[in-house]
């Protein structure tokens, strides 16, 4: 699978995490520190193999502007 930065924390330096891609299928890809057990006990009808990871809302609403730009590629 072909992925695409869209966007990633600006405050991670030369890291590139948590960051939110764009797939080849046009499906996102978030890349983020995974949560807690506790945390993730409080998710509803996980499936075999999903996980959850942490993101900030900065990241998730700088995805959203440079994908509605169209500066996904």
């Amino acid at each position: 699978m072909k992925l695409t930065m869209l966007y990633k924390d600006q405050g991670s330096g030369s890291g590139s995490c948590p960051a939110v891609y764009l797939a080849e299928s046009g499906e996102f890809v978030v890349q983020g520190q995974a949560v807690d057990a506790d945390t993730f006990g409080e998710l509803a009808d996980v499936l075999e193999g999903e996980t959850a990871v942490r993101i900030s809302q900065d990241v998730i609403l700088g995805a959203v502007a440079r994908f509605q730009k169209g500066n996904n590629g």
